[in-house]
């Protein structure tokens, strides 16, 4: 008959003190990978916010600048200058887009900004043409395409707040 070991409790101890690390360690793990996450979202979010709002002032002060024009008290030279100016700062505001890193569930909220802003900016640069030639079809065309941005962005911060709050696109 051959003889049965009584466990060693020494060497159970050892095993609960390395399943235990490993718990620990894992958890730790867990938490970081989320962490970075969480920090990797909101920076995104801060940097999308930043985008935004330039946006926000540009298309104010040029909105503002319109109206002066078509009151009269811009001439069509300077109008132009100004819309030069803006479209400039339209395409730098634009490529900041491409340097966002956007968390995998805001890639499609980010696409529809970046659209918005695009379809914006045509709709400025038909509005410049207006300003040239007095055009009103290009004054409609610029107005069809501004109404065509601002349903982009409301696409655009639909998916954002589905995303963030963790719902499917």
């Amino acid at each position: 008959m051959k003889k049965i070991r009584a466990p060693n409790p020494k060497r159970r101890v050892q095993i609960a003190i390395i399943a235990g690390i490993a718990i620990v360690a894992s958890v730790i793990a867990f938490s970081y990978y989320l962490d970075e996450a969480s920090l990797q979202g909101q920076k995104f979010g801060n940097d999308l916010a930043l985008i935004q709002s330039d946006l926000k002032n540009e298309t104010a002060s040029f909105d503002a600048n319109l109206t002066l024009y078509e009151n009269g008290k811009i001439s069509k030279d300077d109008m132009l200058n100004i819309t030069d100016s803006h479209l400039a700062k339209m395409q730098n505001i634009l490529a900041k887009y491409d340097t966002l890193d956007a968390p995998e569930p805001f890639v499609p909220s980010l696409q529809l900004f970046r659209l918005s802003t695009a379809t914006q900016l045509e709709s400025d640069d038909a509005l410049k043409d207006w300003i040239l030639t007095g055009d009103n079809a290009t004054r409609a065309k610029s107005d069809q395409l501004l109404q065509q941005s601002f349903q982009y962005e409301i696409n655009a911060l639909a998916s954002y707040n589905n995303a963030k709050s963790g719902n499917s696109q």
